[in-house]
């Protein structure tokens, strides 16, 4: 029979980085609250997180990368909307902050948690923001400390 590893949901001890996006503030401000939320339910401490804010979704990954890289924290959470509106701009951003955030995640030794909404509508973000479909930053946190565990599950192995 196979030996299945997976991280638990305990957060005790763990180190977090949250970069936040300021555009779509009314939301990533709702996702931001879910995250430390998560890390709280999960007994990690809500005041020990640090959050990162940058102007928009496009710049996560850089500031991402000086996270992640700084040997600081064991895990680091993006928080990000990006809203399709009438122009093009929603596909540039939304594909280049997700490309980023995804390069800078498979470069780096910690785990690195994806929570950059992509809605058609204002409507659909405020769903996944903490109404119908829950809250994505939450989940995202949620990730992220499952993710730590599985990683020293693995070193210990």
């Amino acid at each position: 029979m196979a030996r299945i590893v997976e991280g638990n949901l305990s957060a005790a001890g763990l180190r977090f980085a949250i970069v936040q996006s300021r555009f779509n503030a009314f939301i990533t401000d709702r996702l931001l609250e879910g995250a430390l939320d998560a890390i709280k339910r999960c007994g990690g401490d809500p005041d020990a997180v640090v959050v990162y804010r940058t102007p928009g979704a496009f710049e996560i990954p850089a500031v991402l990368r000086r996270a992640a890289t700084s040997g600081k924290f064991d895990a680091v959470i993006c928080i990000g909307a990006v809203i399709r509106g009438a122009t093009p701009h929603f596909e540039y951003v939304a594909a280049e902050a997700s490309k980023g955030i995804a390069a800078v995640a498979s470069q780096v030794d910690i785990p690195v948690a994806f929570g950059v909404l992509t809605p058609d509508t204002i409507e659909q973000a405020i769903e996944r923001a903490g109404t119908k479909a829950g809250n994505k930053g939450f989940d995202a946190a949620m990730s992220a400390v499952e993710m730590c565990n599985l990683v020293r599950a693995m070193d210990a192995e």
